[in-house]
């Protein structure tokens, strides 16, 4: 296993935080501007939100932007930082990783599913306030397969990994740390064990090549599926 001399950064938890406090501060904003609209939404008969679909994934950009932000101003840049610009190497380790995660969750979710009520998923609610196969719809999609991954990305395996690294915690704790925090950044409580444990298959993937770039496409591997279902389900 290789790590890269960037691996550590002084300025990682201030990078983690900057990304943290934008998404929960957007999220906060969006919903108290947006509550009023959706009170009266019947989700079984839902209107076509068009644009404002798009919004439910800014809190998202700034969980990436946060880190990034923060590297341009202390750092080298985050594709110096992170290692953003995938390699063949990045390529090949991020595609098994991200294997290994889908198949993580295809065999936990299984089981899931089968003990918990609370079965709706991010997905299913994005397809119905989208009104269908959309133009909107397809934007969230490829949000979906590679926007969320460089963002969750850039704040999990890139800020907060780098935080912890230079602080020298060993790389085995780092990999369920972030794992944990990926998890829990998703708010769906019924399959966090299955979250947590793609989150350890795609860390793997940041902890074999020291590069964010791998575990982008591990995470965008991960999230192919779910995309597509998301377009054609």
């Amino acid at each position: 296993m290789e790590e890269q001399d960037t691996g550590r950064a002084h300025w990682g938890f201030l990078a983690f935080f900057t990304g943290l406090a934008g998404y929960y501060l957007a999220t906060l904003v969006f919903t108290a501007a947006t509550a009023d609209r959706f009170a009266e939404v019947d989700i079984s008969d839902p209107p076509v939100l068009g644009p404002l679909l798009l919004l439910v994934f800014l809190p998202n950009v700034l969980l990436g932007l946060g880190p990034a932000v923060v590297s341009w101003r202390w750092g080298a840049g985050p594709n110096r930082d992170f290692g953003l610009l995938p390699t063949v190497r990045d390529l090949k380790v991020g595609l098994a990783a991200g294997g290994a995660a889908l198949l993580a969750a295809w065999l936990l979710g299984a089981i899931l599913l089968r003990l918990t009520r609370d079965q709706t998923s991010g997905a299913e609610r994005i397809e119905a306030l989208s009104g269908g196969r959309t133009v909107w719809l397809a934007a969230a999609v490829l949000f979906v397969f590679l926007g969320a991954p460089l963002a969750e990305e850039l704040l999990t395996r890139g800020a907060l990994w780098q935080a912890l690294a230079h602080y020298r915690v060993p790389r085995v704790a780092v990999l369920a740390l972030t794992a944990l925090v990926f998890a829990f950044l998703h708010e769906e409580s019924w399959r966090m064990i299955s979250l947590f444990a793609q989150g350890l298959a795609i860390g793997a993937a940041r902890m074999i090549t020291g590069r964010v770039a791998s575990s982008v496409v591990a995470h965008a591997t991960n999230n192919l599926l779910p995309a597509v279902y998301l377009y054609t389900g």
